[in-house]
């Protein structure tokens, strides 16, 4: 008691002096603190990262003092269990194989005794006795039984002998005990076999066995085959045993003739067979009775497993509840080879808590954190830190300030530029209407022209600017890549059919039909570099294709020869491979990816655009990224151009996750590559709009199933572009080189073509060849003559050899291809309906009908917008109302209203446009909930149980105007003034497309 006494003394004095040591540091730390940072010798970033180190490594040293004092307890605790385990194990497999090696030797004896003697000595009397005697030397069986095999030429014969019938096992047959129960059944006769093995002697613990044939059930039927065949002792799966009901296997011993070789096959074992020989093992009670006699029973529990299914362990004896953790596994070996087993042991109680550990750990903890609150108390004191810190948070509030100023600065100067741009690119649109002489519509063109250039000029600009803000960010929406790239083919169909130049798209059958992306600024991209293409390409071609990044490493791997000079209009091209070249994406050898290429959801695209143009001078070609310059300084002026598109493309692309690259030659082309990651849309199915596209497009494609297509074309490439267009549309087709072969194809009894597609260059080779296949065209001998189509880049190239053959100048299909202006050409020439997606042309007619009595609202603060967006909407039919203020919107929107949309402008005075959607959202929101509720009556409300005008932003904003942002304040789409025909159709046919006819 003393010597505890004096300990807790002893301890006392070192905590105070260890106190008092901590505090007379603090003064000195305090000093060194004032000395130095008051200086500014020191930051404060540092000692906080030096207080952060000190507090891990306080932490750290308490968990390995902790580790430190309980390891030594934990480790002497596994190996206790170890030694207790492995003795429990190795007493069992003794005792096991005692009575496996007594059971061996009886099936000796037996052998001996009864089939090798003229009179047996063996009978069940006989037996019983023996093995009742002999027990004691098979501590673990519960019984031991034989079965004689019996074929069944020999069966009657035997169950005479005996006095009884051959019962079938599987009725009284325990089944594994991870199955049913026992069920106690009468036994029944077995049925007709090969061969039996009915038990004629069993001990008598088992003597309910005899007369039941061992074969006819399922265990034991596999485990006497097993035996006569490997001539070992082989044990079942643990079940439960007939009768007792209790879990136990059986070990089988195959009895033999004694001049059984030594180096018998399995198939001499199996003739040479007599009987079978098991005994019985209750396991759980074998089990039990070994572990009553150590003492330390009651200390560990114990759980022996079948694991010859490592999937579904069975437990044959034990419990797997258990309070620690800890456990170790020993393995049996019962001399079956073929089944395995392993005891489980686990400490029935959990270990003694170690306090002292536990206490001394968090001591240390404490000391640590207090040291740390002194250390950071300390640094909280020195005011010039709090100086400094204010005065930074100043600055960058000046700086956000300013980028903010800046943001708003180049958002009204869009706004108020933009604005005067749409009252005069709409007048122009209207005078376009108006009767003109060709003279005057040239001016409005070239006025309308100067217009958009500059609105496109405009948008530039905004972008570089959000560029080295860096707020320039990608939407993430679902959209059909096939339709951005037709869309784009359309802007520039024009031009590229003045110059004479083929344009044309292919989009690889692996590219998933919807991505999730930004679309717009996909778009943007691809029209920047066509557009360039379009600038500097006098003749030859303009080919934009796309794949995925996996089919140009695999294309790449397997080419040996090189580049083909098989291109879209046979002129020389740069070799597009070099555009990729230094991709970080790609080895150095361009074969392999240096990153995974595919998931189930992530889609990596490679684009390239291929021209014929004058290329870029090799000086030129290391500034071509660079903003504001351009290759030379007259091409600003034969070109026009800002000379940022290309910079803006790049900065697109690194935002998808991709590269861009080129390869240009002077006087051959360039070709423009990029790289996109985007995610597969195929997943998501809830966009509504993009459901009416698919509907729309599934639509024109059942106009054409199971058509027959022949294209004519004796160019490689250019054929399968053709092919790619027409399989879109659901049309099968088969390309041949010329019209000797095309006319061969038709000619073919299962020809069955609806449709000759024949390319302008194979028409106009031989003028003859042409007018002759159109004569036999007319004269073949088919119900019905297949159509014929021309391909051309021009029409008036085309025009004079045309009708000089007969053929009608619509059966003309202007290039480049589209899905739309395809499938337009053949409804007219095949006379099906027309409800697929529209040309250009024909939006005017469709925007028409679906405008045509509607009674939209238009609202806008600007009088000249207003009257422009009233003209341009009233041109095809609707009832327009203007308004110039957001309140005046919310009355005229009051249900119950007469409206079917209503065009808003976002930036207006008091009230803008978000704030008015939101009020009249909610308006709608509560008069729909009174409705249903019926608090309100229908009837007053014309009938319409769920109000919801579709809400259209209208403004020049660029900036603030996304389709985000709109869907954000619960609009319903987005159209940027001035006004096209497109844009609007696209807009406004998710709300009225039922009505067209």
């Amino acid at each position: 008691m003393t010597t505890k006494t004096g300990l807790l003394v002893d301890g006392e004095q070192l905590w105070m002096k260890l106190w008092e040591k901590i505090l007379g540091e603090n003064f000195k730390i305090h000093h060194l603190y004032s000395q130095y940072i008051g200086s500014k010798r020191v930051r404060r970033n540092r000692w906080k990262k030096l207080l952060v180190a000190w507090i891990v490594l306080g932490i750290l040293v308490s968990f390995c003092v902790f580790w430190y004092m309980t390891s030594p307890a934990m480790e002497k605790r596994k190996e206790t269990l170890s030694s207790m385990c492995d003795e429990r194990a190795r007493m069992l497999q003794d005792q096991f194989n005692v009575s496996m090696n007594h059971i061996q030797a009886m099936s000796i004896m037996i052998s001996t005794f009864y089939h090798n003697m003229n009179h047996p000595a063996i009978d069940q009397i006989t037996f019983a006795r023996y093995t009742g005697r002999t027990a004691f030397e098979r501590p673990l069986t519960s019984g031991v039984a034989y079965a004689v095999r019996v074929l069944q030429s020999e069966r009657q014969k035997f169950e005479k002998l005996q006095g009884w019938t051959i019962k079938r096992m599987d009725s009284l047959e325990q089944t594994p005990v991870h199955k049913d129960e026992y069920s106690s059944e009468v036994p029944e006769p077995s049925p007709v076999h090969e061969e039996y093995a009915p038990v004629i002697f069993a001990q008598d613990t088992i003597a309910h066995v005899i007369s039941l044939d061992m074969l006819s059930g399922e265990e034991d039927r596999g485990n006497i085959l097993r035996a006569r065949k490997s001539g070992k002792g082989v044990l079942t799966a643990p079940f439960r045993l007939i009768k007792s009901n209790r879990l136990g296997v059986i070990l089988t011993f195959a009895v033999y003739k004694t001049y059984l070789p030594l180096n018998a096959t399995p198939d001499d074992r199996t003739q040479a067979t007599d009987g079978y020989l098991g005994g019985v093992f209750d396991v759980e009670s074998l089990v039990e009775k070994l572990l009553q006699q150590l003492a330390s029973k009651q200390t560990i529990l114990v759980t022996v497993y079948d694991t010859t299914n490592l999937s579904y362990p069975i437990s044959m004896y034990g419990s797997n509840v258990s309070d620690d953790g800890l456990q170790h596994v020993s393995i049996l070996n019962f001399g079956d080879p073929f089944r395995k087993h392993e005891m489980r042991c686990r400490f029935k109680h959990k270990p003694p808590c170690p306090w002292l550990a536990i206490s001394t750990s968090i001591g240390m903890l404490v000391i640590t954190l207090l040291i740390g609150q002194i250390f950071h108390a300390t640094v909280n004191r020195i005011a010039k830190v709090e100086d400094d810190y204010h005065e930074m948070m100043e600055l960058k509030k000046r700086a956000e300030a300013a980028d903010l100023a800046k943001s708003q600065f180049l958002a009204t100067v869009s706004h108020e530029i933009r604005t005067p741009m749409n009252g005069v690119l709409g007048m122009l649109h209207m005078l376009l209407d108006t009767d003109l002489d060709v003279a005057q519509q040239d001016f409005v063109r070239t006025a309308q022209g100067s217009g958009k250039a500059l609105v496109s000029l405009i948008n530039e600009v905004l972008d570089q600017a959000k560029i080295e803000s860096g707020k320039l960010e990608l939407e993430a929406v679902r959209f059909d890549l096939r339709a951005i790239l037709d869309d784009v083919l359309s802007l520039f169909s024009g031009k590229s059919r003045e110059k004479g130049v083929e344009l044309a798209v292919y989009i690889s059958d692996k590219v998933p039909e919807m991505l999730i992306g930004d679309p717009g600024r996909f778009r943007q991209i691809t029209t920047n570099l066509v557009g360039n293409s379009i600038k500097f390409t006098e003749k030859g071609h303009i080919f934009l294709t796309v794949h995925l990044v996996e089919e140009v490493v695999d294309s790449v791997k397997g080419e040996i020869e090189s580049y083909s000079s098989d291109t879209l209009s046979g002129l020389p091209v740069a070799d597009k491979r070099q555009s990729w070249r230094g991709f970080r994406g790609f080895s150095p050898e361009g074969s392999s990816p240096a990153f995974p290429l595919f998931s189930i959801d992530h889609i990596n695209l490679i684009v390239s655009v291929e021209d014929t143009g004058a290329g870029i001078p090799f000086e030129a070609q290391s500034r071509i990224f660079t903003p504001f310059m351009q290759v030379g300084p007259s091409i600003s002026r034969t070109h026009g151009g800002t000379g940022i598109g290309l910079s803006i493309s790049k900065c697109l692309v690194h935002l998808m996750k991709g590269e861009i690259g080129f390869a240009s030659l002077p006087k051959i082309g360039s070709t423009f590559t990029f790289t996109a990651v985007f995610t597969n849309g195929a997943c998501n199915s809830n966009d509504q709009k993009i459901q009416q596209i698919n509907k729309q497009s599934n639509s024109m494609s059942l106009e054409f199933l199971a058509m027959r297509a022949l294209v004519v074309d004796s160019r490689t490439v250019r054929a399968e572009v053709s092919k790619y267009h027409i399989q879109r549309l659901g049309i099968l087709v088969e390309v041949v080189p010329d019209l000797n072969h095309a006319f061969c194809s038709i000619s073919a009894e299962d020809a069955n073509i609806n449709v000759v597609i024949v390319e302008q260059e194979v028409w106009d080779k031989d003028f003859a060849m042409s007018t002759l296949f159109v004569h036999k065209l007319r004269g073949i001998d088919i119900s019905v003559a297949p159509k014929l189509f021309l391909l051309a880049n021009s029409v008036s190239s085309t025009r004079a050899s045309v009708l000089a053959c007969g053929v009608p100048a619509s059966s003309v299909i202007m290039k480049p291809l589209r899905a739309s202006m395809l499938a337009a050409s053949l409804q007219r020439a095949m006379g099906v309906g027309i409800r697929g997606n529209l040309c250009n042309a024909e939006l005017p007619l469709v925007l028409g009908n679906l405008l045509h009595g509607r009674k939209v609202l238009v609202v806008d603060d600007n009088k000249v917008n207003l009257k422009v967006a009233e003209c341009f909407l009233r041109k095809y039919g609707a009832d327009v109302v203007c308004s110039e203020s957001g309140e005046e919107a919310l009355s005229l929107l009051q249900p119950p209203h007469p409206f079917d949309a209503c065009f808003m402008d976002i930036q207006m005075p008091k009230m803008d446009g978000f704030k008015a959607t939101r009020i009249i959202r909610d308006m709608e929101s509560k008069i729909n909930s009174q409705i249903q509720q019926g608090e309100l009556s229908i009837d007053a409300f014309g009938n319409i149980s769920s109000w919801h005008v579709p809400i259209l932003a209208m403004t020049a904003n660029v900036i603030q105007a996304t389709n985000e942002e709109c869907l954000k304040h619960e609009m319903d789409g987005y159209v940027s003034t001035p006004f096209e025909a497109e844009q609007l159709y696209c807009e406004v046919s998710r709300f009225f497309l039922d009505c067209i006819k």
